[in-house]
């Protein structure tokens, strides 16, 4: 509690010593019709809850002055567009934002001036089952510091795990089900350390100083979006100053990290950034048996060339490491399973992309290349005794690239969005491991690489009806690759989809949507082979499929205020068995230093997850409430056909954050988050107690006969955060105390098992030295978390 004592005395200290001097802020912008980026003159924005305002010019550019810093919203209009309400930005006296307002035409007669603004703005192609992010609710989010991945925890549908971890858990599926976006361009690594196979992590890689906007799916996903199963994070980056040459240093819950952006030219602009962690040398302070280090870079430039051509360059990339604290002195018995079971981990990544777009009268024409790699590799000494042979030593490598065309055009009130892919990927492993099956020790050890060309294509249309009331969008994707016959034939892998949308009121609106949708199963999978060479897998299906049938009803109270609730059907076909132990591999994905899926499997598995969500979302100028709940049920089969609870069945999930924005520029915010028991798996451990076996794995085996048939405590935890902010004359000051865990729960996890020691230190053994002797240790975690931030932006 000194920390937490510590942190609060300088933040008192900040808050009592320094004097602000009340600034006026500015921003500039550009307003142009979202079809065919036309710009639109005399347009009337003004900053929403205020009489502050303006009116664009000929070339749809505006600026507003005499801003208070802080959040401010824009509201534009024009005849014959409908009012556009922009997300959250951030002003101040030190940096002009730039903002780009994208309006949509409206479908009403030009003289019908008043047109009611959509609240929470929904997309034609994905009415349903989508929420949309902004940057307010990114940056004051309890207990998240500013990491994507954490804040969209609080929306409805969406899971957590006491273990700290990044993986993204959407009604019901696993972490490796979901697909990442960015201005168009996938990323394919969302997080350091990353788990080969899945998306999940520990440490977001995204620096939130980047981001305007981030769409989260759940359902109901367009067809030009995919290779998902449950969730697809379409995120929107900031664009750079036009003006001057903007710095922010920033020092964080784990990191330092320095941004710049700026102008290049009269055409470019550019935000760039690098974070460095810390927390190695925290760690090592305090006595952590492992230390991570982690490294980062983002990059985005734009150049509008004309009105009618712009391009989008993006780039991010990794580079982590994470050794073990082998010098710690008589280290306790969860140190010594941490230190036991943990291997040294190096692994780096990163994507490239160039988004170019051309514009024509009803539509326009995008055009986008890419390339991502990842590099990952670990390995591990019995004992962490490096003059023993290693039981573990992995390297992989997988490497993409890609090229897509989109046409997305209006005709006659239809909305048309037609895409054709081509990829090619790259695909390495080396891998040795010892394993114990079937009562004997088997050195497992094989190399494997292929190439693939991966394609594929959809359409979309949407049309509004019955006087606007009705909203039908209809899609249908296929996609393939040259893995094996089967995958070949694209029709195999042909994805229907419909969503509707009726307006019963203004206020009250019906929402459902019916789709299927394919996702390729991870390369570890596709690439696995035994010690004779061969692909394993190579005959089976290749992609998993996914049918959802979604539910929705809204009510809006008003502009500010919604309630919802959605119900929702996931039926799984294609989902791979591990051959080995009899588990899907839907639940794989969440473990540190991990690879999913690498192992021989059988495509016969199916799953199913159904559950409702409740959503209750509050959008003033001063104050921020989300309150949600999700009921679900996740189950896979395994061998035999049976269906057993998976990993993410928790069945129970509420969330309620709020955050409330008070005078002089402070901020209070809270989360509170309820998880149900997750099930776990009980220990083998006859196995896991013969000599030859421990010294494999390093630590306890487990009984997959008995997979998931034990269930965890709920899970509850309470976050806090304070934030202040001061602007000075040409700098500006942002701090923020961010308390995790306030009341200490502790959350109670699967028990340790450890060897037993003699008192000289060697390890007891029994039935004639074959086995150890092994005991169970406790597992709580859980402690009070301050957090103290720090931001300069000059």
């Amino acid at each position: 509690m000194n920390y937490l004592k510590n942190i609060i005395l300088i933040l008192s200290l900040l808050l009592f010593t320094i004097a602000a001097k009340a600034q006026n802020a500015e921003l500039h912008g550009r307003i142009f019709d979202a079809v065919n980026n036309e710009p639109i003159a005399f347009a009337n924005i003004i900053v929403d809850g205020t009489q502050i305002g303006t009116t664009s010019e000929f070339e749809g550019n505006f600026i507003i002055t005499g801003l208070k810093p802080g959040f401010v919203k824009l509201r534009a209009s024009y005849v014959g567009y409908k009012t556009k309400v922009s997300s959250d930005i951030i002003v101040s006296n030190t940096n002009i934002p730039y903002i780009e307002l994208a309006m949509e035409p409206s479908e009403q007669l030009l003289k019908e001036v008043v047109i009611t603004v959509d609240p929470f703005e929904k997309k034609q192609e994905a009415p349903l089952s989508m929420q949309s992010i902004g940057v307010k609710e990114i940056e004051s989010n309890p207990g998240s510091n500013r990491d994507i991945s954490r804040v969209i925890q609080s929306f409805p549908g969406v899971g957590s795990t006491p273990a700290f971890r990044n993986d993204v858990i959407s009604r019901g599926g696993g972490p490796s089900e979901n697909r990442f976006f960015m201005d168009g361009i996938e990323i394919p690594v969302l997080n350091h350390f990353a788990t080969q196979g899945a998306s999940g992590g520990p440490v977001g890689i995204i620096n939130a100083d980047f981001i305007e906007n981030v769409d989260f799916y759940s359902g109901s996903f367009p067809a030009n979006k995919y290779n998902a199963l449950s969730g697809i994070l379409d995120f929107r980056q900031k664009e750079g100053s036009k003006d001057k040459t903007n710095i922010q240093a920033t020092l964080g819950a784990s990191e330092i990290a320095l941004t710049l952006d700026g102008p290049i030219g009269k055409k470019t602009s550019y935000i760039f950034s690098i974070r460095r962690s810390y927390l190695q040398f925290l760690f090592s302070a305090i006595g952590l048996p492992f230390l991570p280090t982690y490294n980062d870079y983002q990059l985005k430039l734009k150049t509008n060339f004309n009105k009618k051509n712009q391009l989008t360059i993006i780039s991010i990339g990794s580079l982590d490491q994470l050794t073990l604290n082998t010098g710690i002195k008589d280290p306790d018995e969860s140190q010594e399973y941490i230190l036991a079971q943990i291997p040294v981990n190096n692994q780096w990544s990163y994507t490239f992309g160039v988004n170019y777009k051309n514009f024509f009268k009803n539509g326009f024409h995008t055009f986008v290349f890419s390339r991502n790699m990842l590099n990952n590799s670990f390995y591990k000494y019995p004992d962490n005794d490096d003059s023993k042979p290693k039981t573990f030593d992995y390297l992989s490598t997988e490497a993409e690239n890609k090229l897509r065309y989109e046409l997305s055009m209006r005709k006659n009130g239809f909305k048309y969005i037609f895409t054709g892919n081509l990829e090619y990927a790259d695909y390495y492993n080396k891998t040795y491991q010892q394993l114990y099956l079937n009562d004997s020790l088997i050195d497992f050890n094989y190399t494997t690489s292929f190439n693939m060309v991966k394609y594929g294509a959809s359409a979309q249309v949407s049309k509004k009806i019955l006087n606007n009331n009705l909203l039908v969008s209809a899609g249908l994707r296929f996609d393939g690759n040259n893995y094996n016959s089967n995958t070949s034939n694209p029709l195999n892998q042909l994805s229907p989809r419909v969503s509707l949308s009726y307006s019963l009121t203004e206020k009250d609106i019906i929402n459902f949507g019916v789709g299927r949708y394919f996702q390729q199963a991870a390369y570890t999978t596709l690439g696995f082979r035994n010690n004779a060479g061969d692909l394993v897998n190579k005959d089976g299906k290749g992609f998993i499929g996914v049918n959802h049938i979604n539910l929705g009803y809204e009510h809006r109270f008003s502009e500010a205020i919604l309630l919802s609730a959605e119900g929702f059907y996931k039926d799984y076909f294609q989902y791979p068995i591990d051959l080995i132990n009899g588990v899907s591999l839907a639940n794989q994905g969440a473990e540190y230093s991990s690879v999913a899926g690498a192992a021989p499997v059988s495509f016969t598995g199916k799953g199913r997850a159904v559950g409702f969500e409740l959503l209750s979302r509050i959008n003033l100028k001063s104050f921020n409430f989300l309150g949600s709940y999700t009921f679900v049920r996740s189950l896979f089969t395994d061998l035999k056909g049976d269906y057993i609870p998976s990993s993410w069945d928790s069945r129970h999930l509420l969330t309620l954050t709020g955050t409330k924005s008070f005078d002089k520029n402070w901020r209070v915010g809270f989360k509170w988050r309820f998880v149900g028991g997750l099930p776990y798996t009980p220990y083998d451990l006859e196995t896991s107690a013969n000599i030859e076996a421990w010294n494999a794995r390093g630590q306890a085996y487990f009984d997959f006969s008995e997979l998931n048939t034990l269930r965890f405590e709920a899970f509850h935890q309470l976050d806090l955060r304070v934030d202040k902010n001061f602007f000075f004359d040409k700098w500006a000051l942002m701090v923020y105390i961010d308390i995790q865990n306030v009341y200490n729960f502790q959350n109670r996890g699967q028990d340790y098992i450890i060897r037993e020691k003699n008192p000289d230190g060697s390890f007891k053994t029994t039935n004639n030295g074959q086995d150890y002797v092994l005991k169970s240790v406790e597992n709580f975690s859980g402690t009070v978390l301050p957090t103290l931030g720090i931001m300069i932006k000059l």
